[in-house]
């Protein structure tokens, strides 16, 4: 758990990154705030499921992914201080064809969605929380689908670099490849041309 020994730490984080809240309202959302471990390789969310909370990272990493032709391609790669959720499942309410895994021993804090709303109706600071949250899932999703759709295999490998240095150290390469839409042996060419520069 490194960083984060109490719901409370994490309830902090969460106001710190996000809002600044009164002592009332830091209690009313670590009050909402639900702890969850995951082994690596545990599934967090199956296809057919139905998302149901914003998960924050507070340890460990993760994937969604999903298959498409029998093939299975990742999403999205998330370390510590990242929040992760199938956005149109948890608004829908529909099971989701997006699914979570555990790439590590992972210790998640999980903010339910029907808590989290119904919070939010009295309490300001936590209603701007929620939203900056939302908008923040909705850049990094708007990030993903730019690189792939505009960059070079070159470009979209050294701003992944910038952009998660941890997920590029940690995340198997497939994976990686896979999200920044190449096959392995191109990551596997770009990596080694970034390497000599």
């Amino acid at each position: 758990m490194d960083k984060f020994n109490t719901i409370r730490d994490v309830a902090r984080e969460l106001a710190r990154k996000y809002s600044t809240m009164t002592h009332h309202e830091l209690d009313v959302l670590e009050s909402i705030l639900v702890p969850k471990k995951y082994l690596k390789g545990q599934m967090m969310l199956s296809e057919g499921d139905i998302c149901r909370d914003i998960l924050y990272i507070a340890k460990g990493m993760t994937r969604q992914f999903y298959f498409k032709n029998g093939k299975e391609l990742t999403e999205h790669l998330a370390v510590e201080g990242n929040v992760v959720m199938c956005i149109e499942s948890l608004f829908k309410e529909e099971p989701t064809r997006l699914q979570i895994e555990a790439l590590e021993p992972t210790w998640v804090i999980a903010l339910p969605k029907a808590r989290l709303e119904e919070v939010a109706l009295h309490n300001v600071n936590i209603q701007i929380l929620y939203r900056k949250i939302l908008e923040e899932s909705l850049i990094t999703s708007q990030v993903h689908a730019d690189l792939v759709r505009f960059e070079t295999s070159q470009d979209r490998y050294q701003k992944l670099c910038k952009l998660m240095p941890q997920v590029i150290l940690r995340a198997p390469l497939t994976y990686i490849a896979s999200y920044l839409q190449m096959t392995p042996e191109t990551l596997s060419r770009v990596r080694t041309a970034a390497l000599k520069k």
